[in-house]
């Protein structure tokens, strides 16, 4: 019998055609395995994502047929977004991994002296763990919770709680774009020694936070939805804010959630969500705009926040390692 021969190389066009078997299986189990909330792109979208270099492929081939993939992108954010590795099936799955990860450790060598590796190994991506963490890969548990419009259990929590009082002086209203400089002020504070810039390091500075925020209002993210971000005011300034936008079709997301220092343990934060997810079930009830659910993720340590998610009417969906491969030294 032959032994199996395996070849690695970028995506390029000799190959587009045997290469659509591979990307179509993926295709079909986007949703199952992958958790995907949206249909991928088609394989003719895909293809001219890579021409314009949007994002990268890597593809390995078995005796010439390509059998696996993995895509990342640099221009997304100040990290290397590892997005994807599939297998046409799981036979040698882990020795086509190895090579797909050693290929892009190869091309990525210059640009990881300054960028983090970012990496969520969502779905069936996860049994891949072990075997990259050999790589230099470190890891963060990530939860995805959701609150599903129509769900009596998660409406009448919602329509049940008991939210502290606020303070003389504090209101919360919708996002108006007078609010974005104190919004990227907070979010930097907020999150600059979470967990969350270890992995999006743009979290760090100033410059990188006003990127997200640009990214979140002008679109790039899904389409934003001020009017359902909340905002805390304390005296007419912004203090606190819960971004809201849509992910796709009928979801909506909670991407960011942040206090000012000085104004936290008043339980504001539930405030917020409070009046962005009864803005969201009140238009799916009347018609204005209808959403089948509202998703967060958080730390699967992070119990304090596993707590006010579950007050609210979230529900656990599931959990996913988020690796992440710090900068490359200079020798």
């Amino acid at each position: 019998m032959a032994e199996t021969a395996y070849e690695v190389e970028v995506l390029n066009g000799s190959i587009y055609k045997i290469f659509a078997g591979v990307y179509n299986d993926f295709k079909a189990k986007a949703v199952s395995e992958y958790k995907f909330e949206l249909e991928p792109l088609s394989y003719e979208e895909f293809i001219d994502a890579v021409e314009k270099q949007y994002m990268q492929c890597i593809v390995l081939k078995e005796n010439d047929i390509p059998t696996a993939f993995l895509v990342y992108t640099t221009s997304i954010s100040e990290s290397i977004e590892l997005n994807l590795i599939h297998c046409l099936g799981t036979e040698d799955e882990i020795a086509k991994v190895k090579l797909l990860i050693e290929k892009f450790l190869e091309l990525t060598e210059g640009e990881r002296i300054t960028k983090v590796v970012s990496y969520p190994m969502i779905g069936h991506q996860s049994v891949f763990t072990a075997d990259i963490a050999k790589y230099g890969f470190k890891y963060i548990g990530l939860a995805v919770l959701r609150f599903f419009m129509g769900n009596a259990s998660s409406e009448r929590i919602l329509e049940n709680m008991k939210l502290s009082e606020k303070p003389e002086g504090y209101k919360i209203v919708g996002y108006s774009d007078t609010y974005k400089d104190d919004a990227i002020r907070i979010i930097h504070e907020s999150f600059r020694d979470t967990s969350d810039a270890i992995y999006d390091t743009r979290f760090k500075s100033i410059e990188g936070t006003t990127d997200i925020i640009n990214k979140i209002v002008e679109n790039v993210y899904g389409e934003f939805l001020p009017e359902v971000t909340s905002v805390l005011l304390y005296n007419d300034a912004p203090v606190g804010f819960a971004f809201t936008n849509v992910t796709g079709g009928k979801i909506a997301n909670i991407p960011l959630v942040a206090i000012e220092k000085e104004h936290r343990g008043h339980g504001f934060s539930e405030h917020l969500l409070n009046r962005s997810i009864k803005t969201i079930v009140d238009w799916t009830k009347l018609g204005k705009r209808v959403f089948s659910e509202v998703n967060v993720t958080t730390e699967t340590n992070n119990y304090k926040a596993l707590k006010m998610y579950r007050r609210i009417g979230f529900r656990e969906d599931y959990c996913y390692p988020q690796a992440y491969l710090i900068q490359k030294k200079k020798k």
